[in-house]
């Protein structure tokens, strides 16, 4: 019997929503107060300047959505070797609908249908003029695939490239934090949630704050016993001098601090091409093990300071009532100890196509 995955994504994306509040009386009870200060709040961050953004003139919307996903991870241990790992990329299509800031959607993996079940993608943003936050939590179970493995250089291990490996597991949560200084000119909504339109080119440097918690685990036994039985050593080679590999499993939390630049060109009516780059001083509280040949050596507890980078690129047309486009999100994380170093890469890239409807009524 066959069971099928279904991948459900969420995604909280605050819209620029012109609030009135000088439509509410200041003077009429408690409750009233409340609320008129609120939408002073809210309105204060959606607040930009109409010369440079167009705010969103409809409450609702509906898009479609086919979003790729990509993950790789490179283990180096203090004796040269490397390992480069990565799960076999989704291609997720799904509909999405929106109401004002709230916008639900759920997306169905195709291309592993009905493979790696324990598979769990979730990527939360939510985006205003003058700050956003994404969330996100990864957990790719054991479906990996040995894309490279470095031994020594007498050692040829193409064999082993391409080959499913299920003894590597990782997953990876936490979220980003940031600030947008040219909150009124430059627009993130803009690049990022469709939900206005920037209509004269613009930058901001960006600020923000970031928390990860990575763990990962391999089973070096079963990877030496796929080297052991894939590669092709001399007749004469005495079994005592064949290689083996010495990988480790490694957990760290990291807080980080980063700054970056965002730039918004607007180089054609309707049009739009952005990108930002972000980079973060994290500082890493590891701790892991060193596995050689199925035995374990002490564990290790250590912090350091890495340097982590996170990229946005976009290419969006929108009219206000349709639009369509792509973006990327990349995050990179470097954690690196004298037992072992490892670069995480992952992110996605949206092709998306989308109308609103039900205008505001004019004031």
């Amino acid at each position: 019997m066959k069971v099928f995955k279904v991948s459900f994504i969420v995604l909280l994306i605050m819209q620029s929503v012109s609030l009135n509040a000088d439509t509410i009386p200041e003077h009429k009870g408690f409750w009233q107060q409340i609320k008129h200060q609120t939408g002073k709040i809210i309105e204060s961050f959606t607040a930009v300047d109409t010369n440079y953004v167009e705010p969103q003139h409809y409450k609702f919307t509906m898009m479609l959505q086919n979003t790729n996903t990509y993950e790789k991870y490179r283990l180096e241990n203090n004796e040269g070797q490397t390992i480069t790992l990565a799960p076999s990329p989704s291609v997720k299509v799904g509909p999405f609908v929106g109401y004002q800031w709230i916008f639900l959607g759920y997306t169905v993996d195709l291309k592993n249908f009905n493979e790696n079940k324990d598979r769990t993608e979730i990527d939360l943003s939510l985006y205003s003029s003058r700050i956003g936050i994404d969330l996100f939590y990864r957990k790719m179970g054991s479906h990996y695939y040995i894309r490279n493995l470095f031994i020594n250089h007498y050692t040829d291990t193409k064999a082993l490239e391409d080959l499913p490996f299920n003894g590597f597991q990782s997953s990876i949560k936490g979220f980003n934090l940031y600030y947008i200084f040219n909150n009124k000119r430059f627009s993130y909504p803009a690049a990022f949630s469709q939900s206005t339109v920037q209509r004269k080119s613009a930058g901001s440097f960006l600020a923000g704050i970031g928390y990860t918690r990575h763990q990962t685990s391999i089973d070096i036994g079963e990877l030496n016993r796929m080297v052991k039985e894939k590669i092709q050593f001399p007749s004469n080679h005495l079994a005592t001098n064949e290689p083996h590999v010495a990988f480790g499993d490694y957990r760290y939390t990291d807080f980080s601090v980063s700054a970056g630049y965002g730039y918004n060109w607007v180089f054609a009516h309707n049009w739009l091409l952005a990108s930002s780059l972000s980079a973060a001083l994290g500082y890493k509280q590891s701790d892991g093990d060193i596995q050689h040949d199925n035995k374990w050596s002490a564990a290790y507890h250590v912090g350091k300071l890495n340097v982590d980078a996170l990229g946005r690129f976009g290419l969006v047309w929108n009219n206000t009532k349709w639009y369509a486009g792509t973006s990327a999100i990349i995050h990179y994380y470097r954690f690196n100890r004298q037992q072992l170093t490892s670069n995480t890469l992952f992110g996605n890239l949206n092709i998306y196509v989308g109308f609103n409807f039900g205008r505001y009524k004019k004031q």
